[in-house]
Formats: structure tokens, C-alpha cells, sequence
């Protein structure tokens, strides 16, 4: 009987470890990343879209200061210059659509949590934050919108708009 109760909580145990650990690693999203023309990141066959912000619409520019010029949104060229590797996303939501909302970040490891894409866009100004989210995105917004940047103003950041 105490042999059957023993193998009974370590079957237990096994099963909600093992479910422990599946929804820690679905709920984290690492690897490369491509950077789409609206902001959102494409990572694993996932469309991402960053937590806390929303990208207004900017048209299209385009990077003239690298070869090969690159353009898109400003957002995205401001993701494309950031993101160099790797990056990792904690996954917050997954919407209707089977696109997902993640707190993403560049340069994380052990031993730093990164640059969180979000609060980066953020600062630079283009990206405005959303009603819901954290308090620190609403001051980066208010400190960009003072500061003139991004959407609320012209900065030199080595864009052209697009001729075609």
C-alpha cells in the first residue's frame, strides 16, 4: 500500500512538473528575428506584435546610410538597426488571429534582461503607448513627445522618404 501510495505522488509530481516546464517554455519565444513593415517581429513562423505600444502609420522611408538601402515604416527601420541577433519575447497574449503579444528584447541573458524593444521605440518616438499598459511606457511616450522626436517632431536619423 505505501509502495503504491509512493509511486502515485512521484507520477504526480512528474506530471505537474512536466506541466510546469511545457508552459514556461510556451510562453517564451527566442531566436532569430525578422522585423515586418507594420513593427511586428516574425520569430518561429510567429507574428509578434510588442507589448504596451502601438506603431502609428509613418509611410515609407528608407535607410540611405547602409548599403543595401532598406525601407519600410520608421518603426521598423528603427527595429531593424536595433535587433542584432537574437531575440527573446515572453509571450503576454496570443489574439484572435494566432498572432502573439510579447514583452520582447534584444541582448538578454543570465545576467541581463536586455533592451526591451518597446520602451526603445518608445523613446525614440515611434510608438505611442497603449492605455493598458505599464506606467513606465506612458512616461517614455510623454518624455519623446516633449523631447520632439519620432512622430511628435522631425529628427535626423539618416532616413529619406521613399521615391518610387
Amino acid at each position: 500500500m505505501v509502495r503504491h501510495l509512493f509511486i502515485f505522488l512521484f507520477l504526480t509530481a512528474s506530471v505537474c512538473v512536466m506541466m510546469t516546464s511545457t508552459s514556461v517554455q510556451a510562453r517564451e519565444i527566442s531566436s532569430y528575428a525578422f522585423v515586418n513593415d507594420d513593427g511586428t517581429l516574425r520569430i518561429k513562423r510567429k507574428t509578434i506584435h510588442l507589448y504596451g505600444i502601438h506603431i502609428p502609420e509613418t509611410g515609407n522611408h528608407c535607410r540611405t546610410n547602409i548599403s543595401p538601402t532598406i525601407c519600410g515604416s520608421r518603426a521598423s527601420l528603427a527595429l531593424e538597426f536595433k535587433i542584432q541577433g537574437f531575440v527573446r519575447c515572453e509571450i503576454v497574449e496570443e489574439n484572435n488571429d494566432g498572432s502573439l503579444v510579447g514583452w520582447c528584447r534584444v541582448n538578454a541573458s543570465n545576467f541581463s534582461e536586455g533592451t526591451d524593444l518597446s520602451a526603445y521605440l518608445l523613446e525614440r518616438g515611434w510608438a505611442v503607448a497603449l492605455p493598458d499598459g505599464p506606467v513606465e511606457y506612458q512616461a517614455l511616450e510623454k518624455i519623446a513627445y516633449r523631447r520632439g522626436v519620432g512622430v511628435w517632431g522631425f529628427s535626423v536619423d539618416g532616413f529619406a522618404p521613399r521615391t518610387q
